[in-house]
């Protein structure tokens, strides 16, 4: 099987204990336009993790959608997931894709550290991700990335950038305009009031963007 590719809204779902509006939120992310779809959950049980994520990678292979999972790497290879996304803390690249096989995504959090990108990249990883871009409610001590960095990354390195942290729709942009693959939002998206219509207006981004360097040329 091919990898997916990396671009455009990365939805992260927030630490939903309800499995049924986790599933709901994350349809209507989907439906809106998020491309990649992160499952994260810092509070529940094992077994509660277990559940959401059988459920969300069912829910995100009906609409082709790959479905990554936070840290767990034994829990992505047990349920056949489409990736991990990997700490400076968490399982090695070449563990993880050992245990999961050479087609599956590897994203690597870099924080603010071009070091640790060029790294993760020779190393194999499918992608890698800057942040905090700005200050955040879901790590609120996150150390913070600077645009300056995500610029030297993109002339350092070729696998996609993802940025992450405090992303909204007021200051993805200039996120999208200098490399960023990819925008990763958890909160500006599942605690929108219309979720669906948030992320469609991500997603339009890509597309202005993309239509603006055409029209450069």
């Amino acid at each position: 099987m091919k990898t997916p590719e990396i671009g455009g809204l990365y939805a992260i779902t927030p630490d939903l204990m309800d499995t049924d509006a986790l599933l709901s939120r994350t349809q209507q992310a989907i439906v809106g336009g998020a491309r990649i779809v992160q499952y994260r959950n810092k509070l529940a049980h094992r077994s509660v993790l277990i559940e959401q994520a059988r459920l969300l990678l069912q829910l995100c292979r009906d609409y082709q959608v790959p479905l990554i999972i936070n840290d767990y790497v034994d829990m992505a290879a047990d349920i056949d997931a489409d990736g991990v996304h990997l700490g400076q803390d968490d399982t090695k690249i070449n563990d993880a894709k050992k245990l999961l096989g050479q087609n599956k995504i590897i994203g690597v959090s870099c924080y603010n550290r071009l070091d640790l990108a060029i790294r993760a990249e020779r190393e194999g990883a499918s992608y890698v991700a800057f942040g905090a871009c700005f200050p955040s409610l879901t790590k609120p001590d996150a150390v913070p990335v600077t645009l300056d960095i995500m610029d030297q990354a993109s002339q350092s390195i070729s696998i996609p950038m993802v940025a992450i942290g405090g992303i909204r729709l007021t200051n993805a942009k200039p996120l999208i305009e200098n490399g960023c693959a990819a925008i990763a939002v958890c909160n500006e998206l599942f605690f929108a009031k219309e979720i669906a219509c948030t992320a469609a207006q991500f997603a339009q981004m890509f597309d202005e963007t993309y239509s603006e360097r055409i029209n450069t040329f």
